[in-house]
C-alpha cells in the first residue's frame, strides 16, 4: 500500500523538462523546490552509481546509492503482466539494457553547477524500470503491486522442516504418559498445519477461497484506481468496489478456514482409526 500511495504521488508532481530545468538554474537554489519526476530510456552508467537517464528534450543524472530501485517486468509483444514490481540492489541496474524505460520520482540536488535526482531522508527516491507503455504504466502498477497474502517464501522450507522435528520429538517425548495425551495429540494433529489447506477433503475450499481472494484482489484494484482518478467511473462504482471486494474477502476466509478445521477433524479421525491416538 506504501508502495503504491508514494508512486501515486509522484505521478502527480510536477514533470522536469528543459524549460522547468533552465528555470530551477537560474533560481541559483542548491535544492530544488517541490518533488518532480522524469521518465525516459537509460543511456549509461557512470562512477558505478550514476546512471543517465534520456527524455524527450533532456537528459538528467540519477544518484543509484541507497535508492529503492524496482524492476516492473510486462510481455510488450503478448500484453501480458509477468508480476509484480520486484526490488533490485542499485548496483544490479547495470545488467539493464541501453534505452531501458526509466520512472523516476523525488527530489533534485544542485551538484557540480547542475541538478541530479538524488535520495535523501526526507524524500528518498523512487525508481522504477519498465518496458509497458507510459499511459499504462500507473494503471499497470496500481493493479500488480499488491502482496498475494501468499505464506511461502524462501525461508519456509527451512522453517516447516524444523518446525515438523520439533512437534515430532515432542509427540514421541511423551507418547508413553497418559497425563500427557492432550499434548501428544495436539502436536500430531499440529504437524500437519502447513499442509492443511492443500490437501483433501478440505482442498476444495481452499481452491474456491483462491479464487475468491483472486477475484477481491481485482475488486480492490479497480477501487484504487478509481479513488486515484484513473477510471472514468470514479465517483459511480468506488464504494461499489470496496463493499464488494470486502465482502468478497470475508467469505473467501470463511472458506478457507472451515476447509483447515474439516481437514484436523479429519486427520484426527485418521490418528484414532489407525490407533496413534486413542480418547
Amino acid at each position: 500500500m506504501q508502495f503504491r500511495n508514494r508512486f501515486n504521488r509522484l505521478r502527480l508532481s510536477s514533470l522536469l523538462d528543459y524549460k522547468q530545468y533552465r528555470q530551477l538554474l537560474d533560481d541559483g537554489s542548491s535544492i530544488a523546490p517541490g518533488i518532480y519526476r522524469f521518465t525516459g530510456g537509460i543511456e549509461s552508467i557512470t562512477d558505478g552509481n550514476m546512471l543517465w537517464v534520456k527524455g524527450d528534450d533532456l537528459t538528467m543524472p540519477i544518484s543509484l546509492k541507497k535508492t529503492n530501485c524496482f524492476l516492473f517486468p510486462f510481455h510488450e509483444e503478448t500484453g501480458q503482466e509477468a508480476g509484480a514490481p520486484e526490488r533490485i540492489r542499485w548496483n544490479h541496474v547495470s545488467t539493464l539494457t541501453e534505452g531501458s524505460k526509466v520512472f523516476i520520482g523525488g527530489q533534485l540536488i544542485s551538484q557540480d553547477n547542475r541538478f541530479n535526482f538524488s535520495s535523501t531522508k526526507e524524500n528518498p527516491l523512487m525508481v522504477i524500470f519498465y518496458n509497458c507503455r507510459d499511459t499504462d504504466l500507473p494503471h499497470e502498477i496500481i493493479k500488480r503491486a499488491r502482496t498475494r497474502g501468499e505464506y511461502w517464501n524462501s525461508a519456509t522450507p527451512i522453517s516447516l522442516f524444523i518446525g515438523v522435528l520439533s512437534l515430532i520429538y515432542i509427540a514421541s517425548f511423551h507418547l508413553g504418559r497418559p497425563a500427557y495425551h492432550l499434548t501428544v495429540i495436539t502436536a500430531l494433529v499440529a504437524v500437519f498445519i502447513p499442509i492443511l489447506p492443500v490437501i483433501p477433503p478440505g482442498l476444495l475450499l481452499t481452491f474456491l477461497y483462491r479464487r475468491l481472494a483472486q477475484d477481491a484482489r481485482k475488486l480492490k484494484a479497480n477501487w484504487e484506481l478509481a479513488k486515484f482518478g484513473l477510471m472514468s467511473d470514479n465517483k459511480q462504482k468506488t464504494p461499489r468496489y470496496a463493499i464488494s471486494a470486502y465482502i468478497l474477502e470475508t467469505f473467501a476466509c470463511l472458506l478457507l478456514f472451515s476447509g483447515i478445521i474439516i481437514n484436523v477433524v479429519f486427520i484426527f479421525l485418521l490418528l484414532i482409526q489407525f490407533k496413534v491416538i486413542s480418547l
